[in-house]
């Protein structure tokens, strides 16, 4: 996945860059940025600690940002990132409930975008480091997956809780982030943002009482709906007293990211061969 993400931005860049890098080739102000990010992801839900962040995992995002002003743009982005949690690491009673998941996740969302300093007349006069805020909408992919006697199996398929839900949902993200100037052409982005959710079952877990087995799809549902009894803290009834989840509060998770951005020559999009230059400039910052 990272490979392919990798090849692909390169193989998007190569030719624009060897058409228009030399920055006295200049003509035209650009307003289109194109973007490829790693970091890391995690997610608040019934299986991390409270005050904790839980466990970290990737993030590998490509996004494409255009300039509506000078201070405000648009950002629409396609994130995969992994999530997992696990009552092994809990550090209350909650271990006894022996529940765990890992999920491979995608978020494709639309967000507009406030920098604090505008961009300047031209792309390549902007600061070398501005601070901006991020707020949009977004639908979110997600699948838990959880480990029993060697084997992964989807949970969602096998209604754990005696129902189903959906595995797409909405999101809304929010955060802040810094751009810094590397060169006239590129920017590094660090971003953190908080993704609000609508369901509380990133993790398969919600119901604060567990269900009656009896009620089940199958015997690989009772098994991974109940796992105490795998590690001896209680007998598996239908009629037993216990916690499996809180349905009062919606799961969320955290993007953490790096981002390398490159501004694309608008010439690229109207299939004109004409050059972007007919005359080189004599400096950098040269203003009009």
């Amino acid at each position: 996945m990272k490979r392919f993400f990798t090849i692909s931005f390169i193989a998007i860049l190569l030719p624009v860059v060897a058409e228009a890098q030399s920055f006295y080739a200049i003509r035209k102000n650009r307003n289109l940025l194109v973007g490829l990010g790693s970091g890391t992801a995690n997610y608040f839900g019934e299986l991390v600690n409270p005050g904790e962040t839980g466990r970290l995992r990737p993030n590998i995002a490509v996004s494409g940002e255009y300039y509506l002003t000078d201070r405000i743009s648009t950002r629409a982005s396609l994130t995969w990132f992994r999530t997992s949690g696990s009552d092994a690491k809990a550090n209350d009673d909650r271990q006894e409930r022996n529940l765990s998941f890992t999920s491979s996740n995608f978020e494709l969302s639309v967000m507009g975008v406030v920098n604090l300093m505008p961009i300047g007349a031209r792309f390549y006069q902007r600061s070398k480091l501005n601070l901006y805020g991020f707020i949009g909408v977004g639908a979110l992919y997600f699948n838990p997956k959880a480990e029993y006697q060697g084997k992964k199996y989807a949970l969602q398929p096998l209604q754990t809780e005696g129902s189903s839900y959906s595995r797409f949902v909405p999101v809304i993200p929010m955060g802040f982030g810094a751009r810094i100037k590397l060169d006239p052409f590129f920017n590094i982005l660090l971003e953190g943002g908080y993704r609000a959710t609508f369901t509380d079952h990133l993790d398969d877990i919600s119901i604060r009482r567990y269900p009656d087995g009896a009620t089940l799809k199958s015997d690989i549902a009772r098994a991974l709906s109940d796992r105490r009894v795998e590690i001896g803290t209680q007998p598996s009834r239908p009629t037993e007293v216990g916690v499996r989840g809180n349905p009062e509060k919606n799961d969320s998770y955290f993007i953490g990211s790096v981002t390398l951005q490159y501004y694309l020559p608008q010439e690229i999009f109207n299939g004109s061969n004409r050059k972007l230059y007919n005359r080189k400039r004599k400096a950098y910052y040269k203003r009009r």
